[in-house]
């Protein structure tokens, strides 16, 4: 059976599926993750409405779904059928494996949230970007730009040893380099509270970006 999941872990570093493992069961079925957080503990930056809806209703729909594709397609009887439901499993494995990593990318602000300590993350980003504010407006530009829905991200080249800025339309996961900060650009992770004014989204989540584990799975990338 074609597991979306085990496509992307293939794709990464395998230390990296500690992002979206799911427990083990006999019919190996994929979970919606606990948040390391309270629904509220990223206000006022993302509130508490926004991540109740985002946690339990679209990720859980990303779950559902890839279950379902994963089931139909052990049960599909003919190569036909199973090619088309390749959309489903990219799009539904895609949003699980990125959310999962999204909840670990946010820590409160009273906690880990937005604070970018001296060391390699920070060393890394000011080599490649000049500093942190150019790395940050570089990156809301090229987020904000995605026309649609879709992800922003940092992500580890591992053919350059560099920090790159790259986006991924839709659910699709982010296979070309190691996923460092991604960022949510779909309308469902910020609307209720920022409207249609997607800068605004950006400039704040920076307040709750968790760099200790973008910089553990730098760490780990470059191992």
């Amino acid at each position: 059976m074609l597991n979306m999941l085990s496509i992307a872990k293939s794709a990464l570093r395998p230390s990296l599926a500690r992002a979206f493992a799911t427990p083990a069961t006999s019919m190996s079925l994929h979970t919606l993750p606990d948040l390391p957080y309270a629904y509220n503990a990223l206000e006022p930056y993302i509130s508490e409405t926004i991540m109740k809806l985002h946690h339990t209703k679209h990720h859980q729909t990303y779950v559902n779904g890839l279950n379902a594709a994963e089931q139909a397609y052990a049960q599909s009887p003919s190569v036909k059928e199973k090619i088309a439901l390749q959309s489903a499993l990219k799009f539904n494995g895609g949003g699980h494996i990125n959310h999962s990593l999204f909840w670990k990318n946010l820590s409160p602000a009273n906690a880990d949230g937005g604070n970018l300590s001296d060391g390699p993350l920070k060393k890394a980003i000011e080599r490649d970007f000049g500093s942190v504010e150019e790395f940050k407006k570089k990156f809301n530009a090229a987020t904000a730009a995605i026309q649609g829905s879709g992800w922003g991200w940092l992500g580890y080249n591992s053919v350059t040893n560099m920090l790159e800025i790259v986006t991924t339309a839709n659910q699709d996961p982010l296979l070309s380099h190691t996923p460092i900060i991604g960022v949510d650009i779909w309308e469902h992770a910020f609307y209720l509270q920022y409207q249609n004014v997607k800068v605004d989204y950006l400039a704040a989540i920076w307040n709750v970006v968790n760099f200790k584990e973008a910089e553990q799975r730098l760490a780990e990338a470059t191992k």
